[in-house]
């Protein structure tokens, strides 16, 4: 006698694990239309101008200081211009006025930058961010009244840090010539992390003028 088909079983079991299996929305970091989302550009746009500007001008030291201090005493520096209460394992990062020479300029990327000579000596000292594309999250970790503690996840601090370069390159960078940029001045507001293998100071700036062709 022929067998039957066990079509209904089969279809009964698939029934049964798709019904055990629940399909979760995952939540939007920027919201959702949702009142209470977290919206990370909104934060930084409401705590820049009040905040954000007057902490960095009061903490920054001039870019020489602060980094002939930075490499011969991280902590030290870090407890004068940087944010103390930074997690432990966390590098330190420092507020910097940068006042120089631009003597070099890449602005053929997104991630454009100006390497300036502070020291007056024709020799590059610091190398500033311009953007609109910018690495890292110096500006929020040199704030001392921003703390990994206060946010939900670790996904919601990252897209924290990232909204302070999103904000900076619309408000200030977008506004700065891109041509014949070598020779002139400038001069910027900002912080910058130590880090391994950097061929100089990676600033990332809140603030910054360009001075007009020598």
């Amino acid at each position: 006698m022929q067998k039957k088909p066990s079509w209904p079983i089969l279809a009964l079991t698939a029934g049964i694990a798709l019904s055990a299996c629940k399909i979760l929305p995952t939540p939007s970091a920027q919201g959702d239309g949702n009142a209470s989302a977290f919206n990370s550009d909104k934060m930084v746009e409401d705590i820049w101008a009040a905040k954000v500007i007057p902490y960095l001008q009061q903490k920054a030291g001039p870019f020489a200081e602060v980094h002939a201090l930075a490499k011969t005493d991280p902590a030290a520096a870090g407890a004068k211009y940087g944010n103390p209460k930074k997690q432990a394992n966390s590098p330190w990062t420092f507020a910097v006025r940068v006042e120089g020479k631009i003597v070099a300029a890449n602005t053929q990327s997104r991630a454009a930058t100006i390497d300036v000579d502070v020291e007056g000596d024709g020799k590059a000292d610091a190398r500033v961010q311009i953007g609109p594309a910018m690495r890292g999250t110096a500006l929020r970790d040199s704030l001392d009244f921003v703390q990994f503690n206060d946010f939900t996840n670790q996904i919601d601090f990252a897209q924290f840090g990232k909204a302070f370069n999103a904000h900076a390159a619309k408000t200030v960078l977008s506004k700065l010539p891109r041509e014949a940029l070598e020779g002139r001045t400038a001069e910027v507001l900002g912080a910058y992390t130590i880090e391994g293998g950097q061929d100089l100071p990676l600033v990332t700036p809140a603030e910054a003028e360009i001075g007009p062709k020598p």
